[in-house]
């Protein structure tokens, strides 16, 4: 290992899979060396719900991408998602001492964006630096070393259950891994899939996964917006399940085979073979039917998302379009179906920006996992979280208020 370069892991801890990707870091530069991946049946909507589950199933990724690697993993970097998880816009103004902006102004006009009333079983997860403004002049990235009298900063500040993220630490632990940071999910996937002209220009990342579909508006290279929606892929295998009367792990093949979100792309003579329960005989139906099953839910989660952009007000800044990556993603007809509703252009968001073994994770399901190592590999985590951490969040948020001042 010591001809090596440093080792970043990436865990994510998804509904539907768990995946660990190894990233070997080279003078800013990440190499995919090694990937794991293994069925998870110990989440539901992205949050916890059978421990002893999950563990196991990290333990097969880990191990897994271990061999792959051929290097001990102790620290992952693990990302977070669910329903409950909360973001917000928050602005704070203070007045200039010295007439001349130092870091220590910089500090406090941060904390006053973050001095918001948040409820106890809640805790701050991120504070991302939108822009700063100085007497009146916006836009502004590093305003240390300016002059003027008021300064403000414009955060988004996203929170999360303490319960939840508490679990997953725990799941991380007892299958003998450090968790040395704890990531959006939906921001760890912008940072493999987009480029720097579209964070710049302004474009919504809808992140599609088994169990929820993360939103997250980037636009002059700040994020805007975030939300979760605990909706996703087995939403649209339970709907087939029950259409087809078919159980639930054969929905799924199909869905994945013959699947469709536009029933007008399939051919009206197109047969599958449906897979029938309590030992019947299999059936024969027209394909077009899985299409008519899953077009009005696919439309139903996409219209939700179009409302939660409109509510933010964003709508406007998302000029490059929406970039569709997770597993679900990879549906038939979701981007032509994108395109339609949101009525601009849609592409599908690929794991890049990493060298080494690319092409083992080149399919958007890995896009996460892959925005992990990226995100660990800029920002350089330090510490690790463990669950007897008296307050996991507190570290968080310290973390944070230092990445800031790294980036100003």
């Amino acid at each position: 290992m010591s001809s090596r370069g440093e080792i970043i892991v990436g865990l994510d801890i998804g509904t539907t899979k768990i995946c660990a990707v190894v990233g070997e870091l080279h003078g800013g530069k990440v190499d995919v060396v090694g990937m794991g991946s293994h069925p998870s049946d110990g989440l539901r909507k992205g949050v916890v719900v059978n421990i002893e589950t999950t563990v196991q199933s990290i333990k097969r990724a880990v191990e897994e991408a271990e061999l792959m690697a051929g290097c001990e993993i102790n620290n992952v970097i693990t990302g977070i998602a669910g329903g409950h998880i909360k973001g917000f816009n928050s602005h704070g103004v203070i007045a200039i001492k010295g007439r001349e902006v130092t870091r220590r102004d910089v500090d406090r006009v941060v904390d006053a964006a973050c001095a918001v009333a948040i409820p106890t079983d809640r805790e701050v997860v991120h504070v991302l630096p939108q822009e700063f403004i100085l007497d009146g002049q916006d836009g502004i990235q590093d305003p240390v070393g300016m002059s003027g009298v008021r300064l403000e900063a414009k955060v988004h500040i996203v929170t999360g259950a303490v319960a939840s993220a508490h679990n997953l630490i725990k799941c991380c632990n007892m299958a003998g891994l450090d968790v040395a940071d704890i990531v959006l999910q939906s921001l760890a996937s912008g940072e493999a899939v987009l480029s720097p002209e579209e964070r710049n220009l302004g474009v919504a990342l809808l992140d599609f996964g088994g169990g929820t579909t993360d939103l997250a508006i980037f636009s002059g290279e700040a994020i805007k917006h975030t939300a979760v929606l605990a909706l996703g892929g087995i939403n649209l295998t339970t709907d087939l399940a029950v259409g087809l009367r078919t159980p639930m792990s054969e929905a799924e093949v199909i869905k994945k085979r013959y699947g469709c979100a536009l029933a007008s792309l399939i051919s009206k003579d197109e047969v599958v073979e449906v897979p029938s329960v309590g030992g019947r005989a299999p059936r024969r139906v027209k394909r077009q039917i899985l299409g008519e099953i899953l077009e009005p839910r696919v439309e139903e989660l996409l219209s939700l998302i179009q409302n939660e952009i409109e509510t933010s007000g964003f709508m406007e800044q998302v000029a490059s379009g929406v970039i569709l990556t997770g597993g679900s993603a990879m549906l038939e007809g979701l981007l032509e179906m994108a395109e339609q509703l949101f009525n601009c252009p849609a592409r599908l968001g690929y794991p890049q920006n990493v060298g080494g073994l690319a092409d083992v994770v080149n399919n958007p399901m890995y896009a996460t996992a892959v925005g992990l190592v990226v995100y660990g590999a800029k920002n350089q985590p330090e510490k690790k979280f463990r669950i007897r951490d008296v307050n996991i969040f507190n570290r968080i948020t310290n973390r944070m208020r230092r990445w800031f001042k790294d980036i100003v």
